[in-house]
C-alpha cells in the first residue's frame, strides 16, 4: 500500500545530528542574544559565533535545503523540509544558521523565479549566504492583509515605476537591503490582477520607515515591523518581478509551503511547551503530592499529547501530499486547516504548561510566556485564520450536492422506505428461485 509512518533511515540520521547540534550549539546563541537574528549589521561577536556553525550546516549538506542545486540548496520536498522546521524551531537562531529564516526564504524564491541577472547577483547570492536580510512589504495600516483595500500605487512613467502609498507591520524593514512591496498598478482589477511585486532598495529616495513597531511589551520603536511610507519612491521597470498585474500570483511562490514550516514550528513550540509542563508535573509538590498525582494535571497532560499527535500527523500529511501532487490548489483546505489549527494547539498546550508552572509560568524566568505570544502572531500570519477557516468550509462544501429532494438523504422513514422496497424485491427474487 505504500502507507508508512517512518523516515528513511538515511535523512533521520541527519535530524538527529541536527539535534544535537541545536541542543549543543544553537540554543545557547538564542539564551545570550535572543533579540539580534535579524539585526544588520551583526556584531563582530555574532559574526565570529556564527560563521562555524553555518559553516557546519554546509559541511553536513543541510545548507538552505528547500532551494533547489542549482542555488545551492538541496531541492528537499514538503516532508522533509517540514521535518527539519521541527528541529529548527527550538531555538530563534535555528532557521538563521540553516538558511531558512523568513521572510528571506520565500522572497529568496521570489527573486530567483523571477529576479534579473543582476538583481540575483546583487541581492539573490548574499541572502542566501545569509549576509543580508530582506522585507516582504504587503500589509497595509487600513485594511490589514485584506487585498481589496489595498491603496498602495504603483505608476509607470517612462522607464521607472513610482511607489505611492503605505505599508504596516513590515517586518525587519529597518535592517534590510532590500524590500519587496506589493502595490495596486491597475485598481479597475483588484484584487487579484491588479497588484504587482516589485524589488525596492533600502535607502532608496522617499523609502521612509516612520517607526518600528513591537510586540506587547516591547520598548517604543525597538520593534522589527515597520509602518513605512513610501513617498513616491522610484525604481527602475526593471525592478518589477514577474508580469503586471500579477502579483499575488508571485506570492504564492512564497506562501504554500512556509505556511507548512510554520505549523511544524508550532508543533516544536507545543512539544517544547508539554516537555516542561511534564518535568514541572513530576517535580512539584503540593497538597501532599506530585502534581502528577492530580486528576486535573493528568488531564492537561493527556489532552497536550493527544492533540499534538493530531496535529503534528495532519502537518506532516499536508506536506506529503504537497509532495505527492505537485498541486498547491489541489491541497489548499489541507494548508489552510493546519494554519487554522496552530493557533488553538499553542493556545491550548502553552496555556496549560503555564498553569501548571503556576506564577513562575508567567514570569521572565521561563520562556513560556513568549511561546503563549506566539499564538497570536500565528493568528494572523499570512491573513487571519478566520479568512483561512472560510477557506475550509468553501473547499469541503464544493464536494458535496444538495439532497434531491424534501428530505435528506440520511433520512430514516425515506430510507426504510427505500430498503423495504429492496429487500421485498430480493426476497421475491430469492423464492421465485426456490420454487
Amino acid at each position: 500500500m505504500g502507507w508508512e509512518f517512518e523516515t528513511d533511515a538515511e535523512f533521520e540520521e541527519d535530524l538527529t545530528w541536527m539535534r544535537e547540534f541545536m541542543r549543543e550549539e544553537v540554543e545557547p546563541l538564542g539564551l545570550v542574544y535572543p533579540h539580534d537574528v535579524y539585526k544588520m549589521p551583526q556584531s563582530e561577536d555574532i559574526k565570529l559565533l556564527l560563521k562555524p556553525l553555518k559553516q557546519a550546516v554546509k559541511d553536513r549538506g543541510l545548507w538552505a535545503a528547500h532551494l533547489g542545486p542549482d542555488l545551492g540548496g538541496l531541492g528537499y520536498g514538503q516532508l522533509k523540509l517540514a521535518l527539519m522546521n521541527e528541529v529548527m524551531a527550538r531555538s530563534p537562531w535555528g532557521p538563521r544558521v540553516f538558511g531558512a529564516q523568513a521572510p528571506d526564504t520565500g522572497n529568496a524564491e521570489i527573486l530567483a523565479t523571477y529576479g534579473t541577472p543582476e538583481q540575483k547577483a546583487k541581492y539573490l547570492e548574499p541572502l542566501l549566504e545569509g549576509d543580508i536580510v530582506s522585507c516582504f512589504s504587503m500589509t497595509e495600516p487600513q485594511g490589514g492583509a485584506d487585498p481589496g483595500q489595498f491603496q498602495c500605487r504603483a505608476f509607470k512613467d517612462g522607464e521607472e515605476w513610482v511607489i505611492d502609498g503605505w505599508k504596516f507591520f513590515s517586518s525587519h524593514a529597518r535592517w534590510a537591503t532590500f524590500l519587496i512591496v506589493m502595490a495596486v498598478t491597475d485598481p479597475d482589477n483588484m484584487p487579484y490582477r491588479g497588484a504587482s511585486m516589485f524589488l525596492v532598495e533600502a535607502g532608496t529616495p522617499g523609502l521612509k520607515i516612520e517607526r518600528n513597531i513591537g510586540l506587547g511589551g516591547e520598548p517604543e520603536d525597538e520593534g522589527a515591523h515597520g509602518l513605512v511610507h513610501y513617498d513616491k519612491v522610484r525604481i527602475p521597470a526593471a525592478n518589477m518581478l514577474g508580469p503586471e498585474g500579477q502579483g499575488f500570483a508571485v506570492a504564492q511562490t512564497r506562501l504554500g509551503g512556509g505556511r507548512v514550516h510554520h505549523a511544524m514550528r508550532a508543533v516544536a513550540i507545543c512539544q517544547r511547551a508539554l516537555d516542561m509542563m511534564c518535568e514541572r508535573a513530576i517535580s512539584r509538590t503540593t497538597k501532599g503530592s506530585l502534581l502528577a498525582d492530580k486528576q486535573y494535571v493528568q488531564g492537561y497532560i493527556a489532552d497536550s499529547w493527544i492533540e499534538l499527535q493530531q496535529y503534528r500527523l495532519m502537518v506532516l500529511q499536508t506536506a506529503w501530499k504537497i509532495d505527492r501532487y505537485n498541486d498547491y490548489q489541489r491541497v489548499r483546505e489541507d494548508i489552510a486547516g493546519i494554519k487554522v489549527a496552530s493557533q488553538k494547539i499553542l493556545h491550548d498546550i502553552v496555556g496549560r504548561a503555564i498553569q501548571v508552572h503556576g506564577a513562575l509560568g508567567i514570569s521572565n524566568e521561563m520562556p513560556l510566556w513568549d511561546m503563549n505570544q506566539a499564538q497570536y502572531s500565528t493568528g494572523f500570519s499570512d491573513g487571519p485564520s478566520e479568512v483561512h477557516k472560510g477557506t475550509v468550509a468553501r473547499r469541503v462544501l464544493k464536494k458535496y450536492t444538495p439532497a434531491p429532494g424534501l428530505w435528506p438523504t440520511e433520512h430514516l422513514p425515506t430510507r426504510r422506505e427505500e430498503a423495504r422496497v429492496t429487500i421485498e424485491k430480493k426476497l421475491s427474487d430469492l423464492r421465485s428461485q426456490v420454487v
